[in-house]
């Protein structure tokens, strides 16, 4: 390992029923063609420190609909890969689509509502595909953040959870 990194963000709204819009994306370099999040893409320089403004300007960028288009985003699941000799980081977030009236498409691919039992049918990369479904089980009815380590049959997720310095004189050697 090199220490080669692809830092990636990605985000998915839903609607006031609970359904979850997904993108068929097709010819990407990165991953086959399957589903994905509403929109995403890979970080740009000025936001290397700011996945929220990565995701809100591929949001822009693919579909055409800004911040005042859907609620406040909200950062569910940080995950990790180890895939092609790269570090792959995901930043997922979440937010509602509050613009009912806005025409949906996008450059990027085809766009469709699905129920969120129907989206663990779908093809989709192997990280989101396991991050999909925690957060249809578990992490859409809470307001934590968890991170998540990709294995070969699936991902270990572990909420994230602030906390303060350990005092180093409590430690003996």
């Amino acid at each position: 390992m090199d220490g080669k990194l692809r830092n990636m963000t990605s985000i998915y709204l839903y609607d006031e029923k609970g359904r979850i819009l997904m993108l068929y994306r097709m010819g990407s370099k990165v991953i086959k063609d399957s589903y994905i999040g509403t929109a995403g893409g890979h970080f740009e320089n000025p936001e290397l420190n700011d996945a929220k403004a990565c995701a809100l300007r591929e949001l822009k960028e693919e579909t055409g609909l800004t911040i005042n288009d859907i609620t406040e985003p909200q950062l569910k699941y940080v995950t990790l890969r180890y895939k092609d000799e790269e570090i792959r980081q995901n930043y997922y977030f979440f937010a509602r689509l509050t613009n009912k009236d806005k025409i949906l498409s996008s450059n990027e691919g085809r766009l469709k509502w699905f129920e969120p039992y129907e989206v663990m049918s779908l093809q989709m990369p192997h990280t989101a595909k396991y991050m999909i479904q925690h957060y249809i089980n578990k992490g859409k009815d809470t307001n934590k953040l968890y991170g998540g380590i990709a294995v070969p049959d699936g991902v270990i997720f572990q909420e994230l959870k602030q906390f303060k310095d350990i005092d180093k004189n409590k430690w003996k050697e």
